[in-house]
């Protein structure tokens, strides 16, 4: 009698899957050489293989693929490798698609919700900060950026979080030629005290604007950086000063810094 075979349904079995698993080792180990070498200029191979506790005979094969397709580069008189053209091209591709808007009004959103209080989006231009963007809480009082506002850098929690993470010379060019205007009895007025507000945001990690522009309202930012480790735009929340209260600073803080990073991460920036 013959025997009948039937033809399994659903899809074939990829060969290229390994067993048990969802995901393509070796595709998988290739990325993670990749990621190592995008963290720095270059790499030996001895190196990339501790780092990654790869062996070394595996980690040559896959720099070796890497450079056959353009996504690694062999330096022949240093013997240490780098990332190839197709690596940029890869992710210039994807800044194309990408704009700080697009990345940054979500995760906005997400930092309005966690504090409750209007999240906003700036770009520096000379000594000002140029607001682009804006997520406003649904509290009745709150602080309110039309698109296009202008603001001094010294008197702006952005303005602040984008100054104290500028090299020096960058630094001392803006302030050369910054009016530090005293818009309240709370403003930096003058460079000494201005600085000294700089060195303590490059500490925590992030600013505090407390009445420095408005009398009333407050405002904490931390910058955000491009694929050149530079910054090129800062992220803040604003709201009236009774809801910055000392308990909630912190909380407050870390959650701007957090959502600076996310925006930095989604557009290929690399914090300094």
């Amino acid at each position: 009698m013959a025997e009948i075979h039937r033809k399994a349904r659903g899809r074939p079995k990829s060969p290229f899957t390994e067993p048990g698993g969802s995901t393509i080792q070796a595709l998988d180990r290739a990325l993670v050489v990749l990621s190592a070498l995008a963290k720095q200029d270059h790499a030996s191979l001895t190196d990339l293989s501790e780092r990654l506790n790869i062996p070394t005979a595996t980690t040559h094969r896959i720099l070796a693929t890497l450079q056959q397709n353009g996504y690694a580069e062999l330096d022949e008189a240093s013997q240490t490798w780098a990332v190839g053209i197709e690596a940029y091209r890869t992710g210039s591709a994807y800044l194309n698609r990408t704009t700080l808007m697009d990345v940054a009004r979500p995760v906005m959103r997400a930092l309005m919700l966690a504090t409750g209080e209007t999240a906003n989006l700036a770009v520096p231009d000379g000594a000002e900060v140029v607001f682009i963007g804006q997520v406003e809480t649904q509290n009745p009082i709150r602080a309110f950026f039309a698109a296009g506002t202008r603001t001094p850098m010294h008197a702006s929690g952005t303005g602040k979080a984008i100054l104290a993470n500028l090299p020096e010379a960058h630094l001392a060019r803006v302030l050369a030629r910054a009016e530090l205007t005293g818009f309240t009895s709370q403003t930096l007025a003058s460079e000494t005290a201005l600085r000294a507000d700089l060195e303590e945001t490059r500490r925590r990690g992030w600013s505090f604007d407390q009445e420095e522009r408005h009398a009333g309202m407050s405002c904490i930012g931390a910058a955000i950086y491009d694929a050149r480790g530079e910054v090129v735009a800062g992220v803040s929340i604003s709201g009236p000063s009774t809801r910055f209260a000392d308990r909630r600073m912190d909380m407050f803080g870390t959650r701007v810094a957090e959502a600076a990073a996310e925006i930095t991460q989604g557009i290929g920036g690399i914090p300094a």
